[in-house]
């Protein structure tokens, strides 16, 4: 009795043998799952989770301050927008630059690039991550003052006053979130926490020193001051008074000049930076 050997899939194999291995497309990670991680990350370490909470904490601290300390005739939605306005313009840009020099300062920067090979990706997700921070804390900054108003109103039994317009209130988070570009900005030029936090203070309160100095004494610089001193403008943007198109145009340029170069160039030289 002769044995037949069973077919096997040898013959098979070989003729599949030269044929390429056939390859599964690699999709990259949504740009909403990044932004997602990196506004998750903002909470991840003590420092940002600290940051975001003292929003919440000093809003109701200025509050309570107003309500203690103010006039009757200072509760206005006025006056609480103004104590909770200035604390937020000192830490939402320092929430911004924790924010951006995260992958340096927490060494993650290597795992992160490896993950998303596409720097400009993950810089894009962490400023979208950091407006959203930003349009959300003053929502709940503005909420806090309203529930101010209305609990210092019934306090003092006086009508309750609204004179904060919808206008004034879209310019007062615009200038938020033009200093949080600027913390912004200096998280991706010096990408370290520390230095980028010094130089925001230098920007912010030891440069308008200087400008104005400067146009004390030199009076060809008093009309260029505006065009070029940042922290003017957005001083400007706070009392509401951005009207015409030239105060617009300052804007503009102060933009440029602070936010707009800088980035470019810290894009650059961020793309050929070794990461550690």
């Amino acid at each position: 009795m002769t044995a037949t050997a069973a077919p096997t899939d040898s013959a098979d194999a070989t003729g599949r043998a030269g044929a390429a291995p056939a390859r599964r497309a690699i999709r990259p990670i949504p740009t909403t799952r990044l932004v997602t991680i990196e506004l998750r990350k903002m909470f991840d370490t003590r420092s940002g989770f600290w940051m975001l909470v003292s929003i919440g904490v000093l809003a109701v601290v200025a509050t309570g301050a107003v309500l203690v300390f103010a006039p009757d005739r200072e509760i206005t939605y006025g006056s609480f927008a103004a104590a909770i306005g200035f604390p937020m313009s000192v830490i939402l840009p320092v929430v911004a630059i924790l924010g951006v020099t995260g992958e340096w300062s927490q060494r993650s920067g290597l795992t992160t690039f490896t993950l998303v090979p596409s720097r400009g990706r993950v810089i894009g997700a962490k400023a979208v991550a950091t407006i959203v921070v930003g349009i959300v804390s003053m929502a709940v900054a503005l909420a806090v003052g309203a529930g101010g108003n209305l609990l210092g109103s019934t306090i003092t039994g006086l009508d309750t006053v609204w004179d904060v317009s919808l206008g004034a209130a879209a310019q007062i988070l615009l200038g938020n979130l033009v200093g949080m570009a600027i913390g912004f900005t200096l998280g991706v030029v010096l990408r370290s926490s520390a230095a980028a936090i010094v130089g925001y203070f230098v920007v912010s309160l030891v440069m308008p020193g200087i400008l104005a100095l400067l146009a004390q004494v030199r009076p060809w610089f008093a009309d260029l001051q505006s065009w070029i001193d940042w922290n003017d403008t957005q001083v400007a943007l706070f009392e509401n008074d951005v009207d015409t198109a030239r105060e617009w145009a300052m804007l503009a340029s102060t933009t440029g000049i602070w936010i707009a170069l800088p980035l470019v160039v810290g894009l650059l030289l961020l793309r050929r930076s070794e990461v550690v």
